[in-house]
């Protein structure tokens, strides 16, 4: 299957063009299931249950819930991730439709889960990224652009896109700053199969997060996003009020000397994603907090109004 032919295939299955994004800590069995039944690509990180063995029990769940509806596990696969090796083999066992593999690429571990039925994404915020992956043959890339949360790119979405497609033509999705329905379509625009969508399900029912996370995700904006590197390793996007809450001053972070990155489940990067919270430039189109699936609900209805907008059919 090439790679329009595989654009079309997951697209049809899908109720709007949209992949949610793996958010560490934040993501759950629960929320990929509630966005897989509203109609778009759910997706949690390995690394977020809390053993390899719970990873197993969640997905287990997972996969008799959504039947055929596509799901995806993100797998970090950085030398500094203890529970690579454990947590492929529970992929591997339940055949996820999807594995999205970050912050490293390796030819072998695309070989090895294409063999075992997965399709295969790699994050990447370069061109050059991208074409090295593609040459290890993944079926998909998600391009991240300035603004997205968690560990972001530093490209304009239109730099990087235009970069992308010059020439690759398989599955390409989007990610950076992607909350609402006429983003979606810009996406598209642009290029992209689908849109990656992650900042707007902090704010969900079902997200691991704590209440006053969610309401800053609904009170924040742009404004409120600090880019550094000082957490964890590589630059990410945290909220700035949360960065002030722990003491420290968001215009004066100084990344410590011999920092490097780390991805260990039990490491400094657990610790600082639950204690600075992250987010994307995006969080200003989300006003509530609420079950995914109304806002996916709301996402589709503002998708369907700025095609109305701009002369498409529906």
């Amino acid at each position: 299957m090439n790679g329009r032919e595989l654009a079309g295939s997951l697209k049809q299955k899908l109720r709007l063009p949209v992949m949610a994004g793996p958010m560490f800590i934040a993501s759950t069995a629960d929320l990929v299931i509630a966005q897989c039944h509203a109609g778009i690509i759910g997706s949690m990180p390995a690394l977020n249950p809390r053993s390899t063995a719970a990873l197993d029990d969640d997905v287990a769940r997972i996969a008799a819930s959504v039947g055929d509806r596509p799901y995806a596990i993100n797998l970090v696969a950085h030398a500094s991730n203890s529970r690579l090796q454990a947590d492929l083999e529970v992929v591997l066992k339940y055949k996820v439709p999807i594995v999205v593999l970050a912050l490293a690429a390796n030819g072998d571990l695309v070989k090895e889960l294409q063999a075992g039925g997965s399709l295969v994404f790699q994050d990447v915020i370069k061109n050059r990224h991208a074409q090295k992956c593609a040459e290890m043959g993944v079926d998909g890339i998600i391009a991240v652009g300035a603004g997205a949360g968690g560990h972001t790119g530093d490209l304009s979405p239109f730099a990087l896109m235009q970069e992308i497609r010059e020439w690759w033509d398989g599955l390409l999705i989007l990610s950076g700053c992607i909350a609402n329905g006429r983003s979606v379509l810009a996406a598209e625009v642009l290029g992209a199969d689908l849109a990656y969508v992650g900042s707007p399900f902090l704010a969900s029912s079902e997200a691991n997060t704590q209440p006053g996370f969610k309401q800053m995700i609904v009170d924040g904006a742009a404004a409120d996003i600090v880019t550094t590197n000082c957490f964890t390793g590589v630059n990410a996007n945290f909220l700035r009020p949360s960065v002030r809450e722990n003491g420290l001053d968001p215009a004066n972070l100084v990344r410590a000397v011999g920092k490097t990155i780390n991805i260990d489940s039990g490491g400094d990067e657990a610790r600082a994603w639950k204690e600075i919270w992250s987010a994307g430039q995006g969080i200003g189109a989300v006003k509530r907090s609420e079950p995914a699936g109304d806002y996916i609900d709301w996402l589709c209805a503002d998708y369907a109004a700025a095609r109305a907008a701009m002369g498409m059919s529906a």
